[in-house]
């Protein structure tokens, strides 16, 4: 009995088992990129605690518009650049590109260098426009 039921249903049980993965990897892929934080957080370590912001987006990208304050180092640069920022390893660091995808490569070349602290600002800067926080050219 149980095998007629898997084999005349196999094709709902592939499509519950797929729609079970793709809900569960936004969470698996959060995971191994670091934590995030939104801009509400980002703003609290910015004052209270001096983080360092980390623009990993292309140069041209970051003489657009960028956070206030924040350095930039291009993700592609930053595994050769990292001890360009290495004196700020006991401050937080908030690392940010345009939308949230690749600071997470950011995150894990920081922390690779020794960084203990660092965070993804969820959404990226376009979040970070979004709540209408000031950007500087």
């Amino acid at each position: 009995m149980s095998m007629k039921f898997f084999s005349e249903n196999m094709f709902l049980i592939a499509v519950a088992f797929v729609s079970g993965a793709m809900l569960l990897w936004p969470l698996v892929r959060r995971g191994a990129a670091g934590a995030s934080i939104d801009t509400l957080r980002a703003t609290f370590l910015i004052n209270r605690e001096d983080a360092m912001i980390l623009d990993v987006r292309e140069t041209n990208d970051y003489a657009n518009g960028h956070i206030l304050n924040a350095r930039n180092v291009p993700l592609a640069q930053l595994n050769e650049r990292a001890t360009d920022v290495a004196k700020n390893k006991a401050k937080p660091v908030i690392v940010y590109c345009a939308n949230g995808q690749r600071a997470g490569g950011a995150i894990a070349i920081l922390k690779k260098h020794g960084f203990a602290n660092v965070v993804n600002l969820s959404g990226g800067f376009t979040a970070w426009k979004a709540a209408g926080l000031p950007v500087e050219k």
